[in-house]
């Protein structure tokens, strides 16, 4: 595991990489939520089963979070940040990039431009709690609308979004799972890491052919 400091328009950014033994089948990169200073449960889970894998896994710091600030900032801030990191990541073979919350918010957003495969979304934020008119279906589906596909983790009970609700506006290519708990999902964090590597397994079937 390594940590590298990267300079960005909203200030610097901190990347955290583990790698795979032996060559990676792809790279996953994954933002967090917009609270909290620590990466939770279900993030580590799904990190560690992606290396397990064969996967390098880079969790991406953004700089407000380097800096001890406990809110994030908008898009705005965070879109640029983001992609100055992707444009400094060493890459293998697929580029699957996503986050957890407002992380997914911003791999949907910012998906084509950085070229990635696939996003992965945990905890997708489709609305604020009790305000399903205030809905964030565009962002979702805008991986879609260039042919990335989108695998999103859900809590059943999720306030921002229950699965019912993510799965009638996820546009093809796009996948779901469903998982017990609300937002927080590091109650289910094996749940969690165990439908994220099927669903990679998935996407490198052709790629990562099994070894003879």
């Amino acid at each position: 595991m390594s940590e590298r400091l990267v300079p960005t328009p909203a200030g610097v950014a901190r990347t955290t990489t583990t790698d795979p033994t032996g060559r990676a089948c792809g790279t996953l990169v994954v933002g967090h939520g917009a609270g909290g200073l620590r990466w939770t449960d279900d993030v580590t889970a799904v990190r560690d089963a992606a290396v397990a894998a064969g996967w390098r896994v880079v969790l991406v710091d953004q700089p407000w979070r380097v800096a001890g600030k406990r809110v994030g900032p908008g898009p705005a801030v965070l879109d640029p940040a983001w992609l100055a990191v992707l444009g400094t990541v060493r890459r293998e073979g697929l580029l699957v990039v996503g986050g957890r919350s407002a992380g997914a918010r911003v791999a949907c957003r910012t998906a084509a431009s950085v070229g990635a495969a696939a996003v992965l979304a945990l905890s997708f934020p489709l609305h604020p709690p009790s305000h399903p008119e205030r809905t964030r279906a565009a962002e979702l589906a805008a991986p879609a609308a260039v042919g990335i596909p989108v695998h999103v983790v859900q809590g059943r009970t999720d306030p921002f979004g229950t699965p019912v609700e993510v799965r009638a506006v996820l546009p093809s290519p796009g996948s779901l799972t469903e998982v017990p708990g609300p937002h927080s999902l590091e109650r289910s964090a094996a749940e969690v890491a165990a439908a994220v590597g099927s669903w990679l397994a998935r996407l490198v079937e052709t790629a990562c052919p099994a070894a003879e």
